[in-house]
C-alpha cells in the first residue's frame, strides 16, 4: 500500500508541475495524435508554453477523461462540443438532460484519426484530389488540419474501398455514398419535421418550453430514438428485396 501511495504522490506531483503532450498521451492513454486534434476542435484547452514547450495541467487530464467517458457512451466529437460548451453555461438540470437526449448520436461507432498518407494508403491508387474532396463533401472524412483528418463512420470508409478493390470504379463508389447521404438526409429531416410538429409544438407554452415540459420531450425523444433506426432499416430491407426481384425478373425475360 505503501508503494501505490507514493506512485499517487509522484503522479499527482508530475501532473501539477505540469505534462508534456507525451506525458499526457501515457497519463491518460489517449494518443498525442488524438489530443491535438481535439485541441484544434476547441474540446482542449491549449496547453501552458514554457520555453517553446506546452505543458498540460490537471483540467486537460480532467477533460479528456470526460471526453473518453462520452465516446464510451456513443457520443461523437460534435454532439461532446455541443454538451461541454453547454456545461460552461449555466443551465437547468431538465434542460441539459433533454440536450444530452437530443444529441445521443443514433450510432455508437468511434471515429477514428488518420493522417493524409494513411488516408492516402486506404484509397490506394485510385484516390486522387477531387476524390478525396468528393469523399469530404458526402461526409466521410473530416479535416482538422496540420495534415489529420477525421474518419466520422470507419465502417462506411471501409465500406467504400471494399467497392473498389472488386473493380468497381472509385468515382462510382463515392456516388453511391452520395446518393445513400442525400436520401437518408432526407429521412432523417422528416423525422425531425415530425418530431417538431407532433412533440415539441404542443408542449410550447407562450413559445418556450416549460421545465416540467423538459422532462416529458426528453423521454419522448429517447422512445422515438430507436424507432426511427428500426423503420429506416425495416423499410430498406423490404424495398431492397423488392428491387432485386423486378430486376431478375427483368434480366430472366
Amino acid at each position: 500500500m505503501a508503494a501505490a501511495a507514493g506512485q499517487k504522490k509522484q503522479r499527482q506531483e508530475r501532473v501539477e508541475t505540469g505534462l508534456t503532450i507525451d506525458e499526457l498521451a501515457r497519463e491518460t492513454g489517449m494518443t498525442a495524435r488524438n489530443i491535438r486534434a481535439h485541441q484544434s476542435r476547441g474540446l482542449l484547452p491549449p496547453p501552458e508554453v514554457r520555453a517553446r514547450t506546452g505543458y498540460y495541467a490537471a483540467e486537460h487530464v480532467a477533460r479528456i477523461g470526460l471526453i473518453q467517458d462520452m465516446q464510451a457512451q456513443g457520443f461523437n466529437l460534435k454532439a461532446i462540443e455541443r454538451l461541454l460548451e453547454l456545461g460552461a453555461h449555466e443551465g437547468s438540470e431538465n434542460a441539459l438532460a433533454f440536450e444530452r437526449a437530443i444529441l445521443t448520436p443514433f450510432a455508437t461507432e468511434p471515429p477514428e484519426v488518420v493522417k493524409t498518407a494513411e488516408l492516402a494508403e486506404l484509397f490506394g491508387d485510385r484516390a486522387d484530389p477531387k476524390a478525396l474532396a468528393r469523399a469530404e463533401k458526402i461526409g466521410l472524412v473530416h479535416p482538422l488540419g496540420d495534415d489529420t483528418w477525421e474518419i466520422p463512420s470507419p465502417t462506411l470508409l471501409k465500406a467504400g474501398v471494399a467497392l473498389a478493390e472488386l473493380g468497381i470504379p472509385l468515382s462510382h463508389a463515392l456516388a453511391v455514398g452520395d446518393a445513400i447521404r442525400k436520401h437518408t438526409t432526407s429521412i432523417a429531416h422528416e423525422f425531425i419535421r415530425l418530431f417538431i410538429q407532433d412533440v415539441l409544438e404542443p408542449l410550447r407554452e407562450n413559445g418556450h418550453i416549460g421545465e416540467a415540459n423538459l422532462a416529458q420531450a426528453r423521454d419522448a425523444v429517447e422512445k422515438l430514438r430507436p424507432l426511427a433506426s428500426e423503420s429506416v432499416l425495416a423499410s430498406f430491407g423490404q424495398v431492397m428485396t423488392e428491387a432485386v426481384e423486378r430486376r431478375l425478373e427483368r434480366e430472366l425475360r
